[in-house]
């Protein structure tokens, strides 16, 4: 028994390791696609038609330029997600429960699951990772990929070689959507091509042109069919307040303090400030104000309750 359970622990860490490494490869992949997207669109299809005249030329120049915007969006968005680090527990960290306030006499570990302004005594337990030697924040999971304790961790991303935690959550949503935006639009740009193929008119261009834009419809049509499986799930769970870990996590749960309303959830994640809503980052006054976007405090249901709105 003692056996298995070190073998299952070797092949664990062993699929840990793999996942660190198959970042770096997924990075390259999604620079691939969209290396052979762009010359599918833009030099094969649609840059040629630039010359032709008329209302094609209009209609080429303004399939471009929206191409563009959304795909230097989806990098933006991507490249955000990749170099932030998804928030990490600061050194020395505790919460801050009604006893410490009171004079510290309490453990400092003995937190609460739903911890906060307004503790839940029904839901008392240890909140330390034993792998860190640390106590956890509210919402806080340890990931085995990287290591190490991630503030209000969703997942472990291979796309994009780190978590996906408090820091970069709403980059990580708006690559999602972005990316959906791009690939529905190569598809619906390379169908007729698509559908060109299977019939039995004679196709111009060189066998390499057709070969990469029949790659190009292939894999735009694949992603936006994916990835739009996981935006809606998203879009679900940011409407309750709640990270991929989380929405098992309230299986067992009597209740979810966490859920404030669509409107503040959605706050919470993408701030106040609809300037901001769109782009991969955040206003330095929703910042300030917002201390659940930094992802150690998160305000519970009744934080608003005893406030007027």
């Amino acid at each position: 028994m003692h056996r298995s359970g070190t073998t299952m622990a070797w092949n664990v860490f062993k699929f840990c390791t793999a996942l660190r490494g198959l970042g770096s490869i997924m990075i390259l992949l999604v620079l691939g696609v969209v290396g052979v997207t762009y010359y599918a669109v833009v030099w094969t299809n649609y840059g040629p038609a630039l010359s032709a005249g008329g209302l094609d030329s209009l209609a080429a120049l303004a399939i471009i330029l929206l191409f563009h915007f959304l795909l230097a969006m989806l990098l933006w968005s991507y490249f955000s997600v990749v170099f932030t680090d998804p928030g990490v527990v600061p050194p020395n960290w505790r919460l801050a429960s009604d006893e410490e306030q009171r004079g510290g006499e309490s453990d400092p570990l003995n937190s609460l699951e739903f911890g906060g302004l307004h503790p839940d005594s029904s839901n008392q337990r240890t909140r330390f990772c034993r792998k860190c030697s640390q106590p956890k924040p509210p919402r806080c999971h340890h990931c085995s990929v990287c290591g190490r304790c991630v503030l209000k961790m969703d997942h472990h991303c291979v796309w994009v070689v780190s978590c996906v935690g408090a820091l970069n959550y709403k980059y990580f949503l708006l690559f999602l959507l972005y990316t959906f935006l791009e690939t529905t639009l190569v598809t619906l740009l390379l169908m007729p091509h698509f559908i060109a193929f299977f019939s039995d008119e004679e196709i111009p261009g060189t066998p390499g042109t057709l070969a990469t834009t029949f790659l190009a419809f292939v894999l735009n049509l694949a992603f936006a069919l994916s990835v739009m499986g996981f935006l809606i799930m998203h879009i679900s769970l940011v409407s309750s307040n709640t990270t991929t870990i989380e929405a098992y996590e309230k299986k067992t749960s009597p209740k979810w303090p966490y859920d404030l309303g669509r409107k503040k959830n959605f706050e919470q994640v993408f701030g106040p400030d609809k300037i901001y809503w769109l782009i991969p980052a955040y206003s330095e006054e929703d910042l300030r104000r917002m201390p659940e976007l930094q992802g150690l405090e998160y305000p519970s249901k009744p934080d608003f309750d005893s406030q007027d709105f």
